[in-house]
C-alpha cells in the first residue's frame, strides 16, 4: 500500500514538473513573442509628433521601454531552460545580472505607470499651479529619479542571487532566508503594493477633479473663446480623456497580474522552513511559475490595452506610423 501511494505520488510530481517544462515553453514563449511586439510598437507610437509633447505619453512610452527589458532579461532565460541549457542557472555574474535587471527593469515600468497617474491628477486639478508642474520636464525627471532609486533599491540582488541552488523555486535565486525575505518584501511592498495604492488614491482623486471641473465648466461664464481656441482645447481635452482611460484600465490589469505573485512569494519565503513533501513542493513550483508568467504578461499587455481603450488618438498614431 505504501509503495503503491509513493508511486501515485511521484508520478503526480513528475505531471507537474512537465507541465512547469510545457508551461515556460509554449506560454512563456507567448508571452515573449506577444510582449516584445507590443512594446516595440508601443516605443514607436509613443514617439510619434501627436504624443509626444504630452508628459504622460512620454512616462508611457519609458515604461514600455523598460516592460521590454525586463521581458527579455526574465523570459529569454526560462524559454531556454526548456530546450536547452540556461547560464543564468549555472553561470554566477550571469545570475546576478539577471536578478539585478529584471528586478530594476520591472519596478521601473511599474514605477512609471504610477507618476503618469500622478500626471493625470495634477493635469486634472482645477489649482493653476499643479496643472502647470504636468510638465515633459518634471516627467523626464521623474524618469531618471525612478531609475535611479530602483537601481539602488535592487543593488542587493547582486549580493543575495546566487546560481546553482537547490530547493528553490529557480536555480538562480535569492540565497538565504535573509536575502529571500529582502527580495520578497522589496518585490511586494515597493515594486508592487505601494505603487498600486497610488495609482488607486490618484486615480480616484482624479475621477474627483474631472467631475468638478465638468460642474465649474458647465456653470462657468467667465472664459469666451475662439473658434481656433475652442477646436484646438477639445483635441487637447479628448487626448487627456483617451489617456485617462487608457491608464485607468492598465492599472486595473496590473493589479490583477501581480497582486498573486507578491501572495505567493511571502508565503513561499515565510514557509521555507516547513518540511515539505516532494508533491508540495512540486504544487508550490508549478504555481509559483504561473503567477510569475502573469507578471511578464502585465509587462507585455500595454500595447494592446492602449489600442482598445485609447479612442482614437492611440489608434491614429499607430496608423500613422504604419502609413509611414
Amino acid at each position: 500500500m505504501s509503495s503503491s501511494s509513493s508511486s501515485s505520488s511521484a508520478d503526480q510530481v513528475l505531471t507537474l514538473n512537465n507541465i512547469v517544462t510545457q508551461t515556460n515553453r509554449y506560454f512563456a514563449t507567448f508571452i515573449f513573442i506577444f510582449g516584445c511586439v507590443g512594446n516595440i510598437l508601443n516605443i514607436f507610437v509613443l514617439s510619434q509628433k501627436i504624443l509626444r509633447s504630452n508628459p504622460c505619453a512620454i512616462l508611457f512610452l519609458y515604461s514600455s521601454l523598460a516592460a521590454l527589458i525586463s521581458l527579455i532579461a526574465g523570459l529569454s532565460p526560462r524559454i531556454l531552460s526548456s530546450i536547452t541549457i540556461d547560464l543564468s542557472d549555472t553561470v554566477r555574474w550571469i545570475c546576478k545580472m539577471r536578478g539585478f535587471t529584471l528586478f530594476t527593469f520591472r519596478a521601473i515600468a511599474f514605477w512609471l505607470i504610477m507618476l503618469a497617474t500622478i500626471d493625470r491628477w495634477l493635469l486634472s486639478s482645477m489649482d493653476v499651479h499643479r496643472r502647470h508642474l504636468s510638465s515633459i520636464k518634471n516627467a523626464r525627471l521623474g524618469i531618471i529619479a525612478v531609475t535611479f532609486f530602483s537601481t539602488i533599491v535592487h543593488c542587493q540582488c547582486f549580493y543575495c542571487y546566487e546560481s546553482n541552488l537547490i530547493n528553490t523555486p529557480g536555480k538562480c535565486f535569492s540565497n538565504g532566508m535573509a536575502c529571500r525575505l529582502i527580495n520578497d518584501m522589496l518585490f511586494a511592498i515597493c515594486a508592487i503594493l505601494i505603487p498600486l495604492a497610488i495609482m488607486i488614491v490618484f486615480g480616484l482623486m482624479t475621477i474627483s477633479n474631472v467631475r468638478h471641473s465638468r460642474n465649474r465648466i458647465y456653470h462657468s461664464t467667465a472664459h469666451v473663446l475662439t473658434v481656433s481656441q475652442s477646436k484646438s482645447t477639445k483635441r487637447s481635452n479628448k487626448a487627456d480623456h483617451h489617456l485617462l482611460v487608457m491608464l485607468f484600465v492598465q492599472v486595473i490589469l496590473l493589479g490583477l497580474l501581480t497582486i498573486p505573485l507578491s501572495i505567493e512569494k511571502l508565503y513561499s519565503t515565510f514557509t521555507s522552513e516547513e518540511v515539505k513533501s516532494n508533491l508540495h513542493v512540486a504544487i508550490e513550483n508549478m504555481i509559483y511559475n504561473f503567477v510569475l508568467l502573469l507578471t511578464y504578461l502585465a509587462n507585455g499587455i500595454p500595447f494592446y490595452v492602449y489600442t482598445l481603450s485609447s479612442g482614437t488618438v492611440f489608434r491614429k498614431a499607430f496608423f500613422d506610423l504604419i502609413r509611414c
